[in-house]
């Protein structure tokens, strides 16, 4: 009869520990939901700024009609994107199609002396460090989710209850380029 009572107890512990890592898994996939939607939150104020600094540049350059269009695409492009790879790939093109709308505003004084501009600069240039902020708290939730779902006996539960690994967010990842903020102080 003592063995029953230690194969139950046996049982149990086991049933308990599933419980748990499943818990935790639980928690940790939350946890990434969560600073995702950190990041959407911060993507999407970008998002809000950018018509409001194209119609300032736009006040100032009206034959850089191209680079608008450019800006304009690369922003409906992010924000259409799907997945996470996708949006890093479309957020990477909107940094760069900016960076050439700044450019542009580098060759206007009057323009770079606007209280509008000056102001729409620096939400710009807080929402970016916003967004780093938020791709930085997200990836670490990321990593330890992914190396929680890949460790010795976790990845057991996690196969069995079908929990999947996330993808990172990566922003400025060109081969052969260095990785540059974007260009919003003149």
């Amino acid at each position: 009869m003592n063995w029953v009572y230690l194969l139950l107890g046996a049982l149990l512990v086991v049933v308990l520990w599933v419980v748990a890592v499943y818990n935790r898994f639980i928690r940790m996939v939350n946890r990434a939901k969560e600073a995702w939607a950190d990041i959407d939150v911060q993507l999407k104020r970008r998002y809000d700024l950018i018509p409001n600094l194209l119609e300032t540049v736009k006040g100032y350059a009206k034959h850089e009609s191209g680079t608008f269009e450019k800006v304009t695409a690369a922003r409906a492009a992010a924000m259409d994107a799907g997945g996470v790879a996708e949006k890093g790939k479309a957020e990477n093109f909107l940094s760069e199609t900016l960076k050439s709308l700044f450019a542009v505003a580098e060759a206007y004084p009057d323009l770079k002396a606007n209280q509008n501009f000056l102001e729409l600069q620096r939400e710009l240039s807080d929402t970016e460090n916003k967004i780093q902020a938020a791709r930085r708290f997200y990836n670490g939730n990321v990593r330890d989710l992914n190396t929680s779902l890949q460790s010795f006996p976790n990845n057991v539960i996690a196969e069995f209850f079908h929990f999947e690994p996330r993808e990172f967010f990566e922003l400025g990842e060109r081969e052969g380029a260095a990785r540059e903020p974007v260009a919003v102080k003149f």
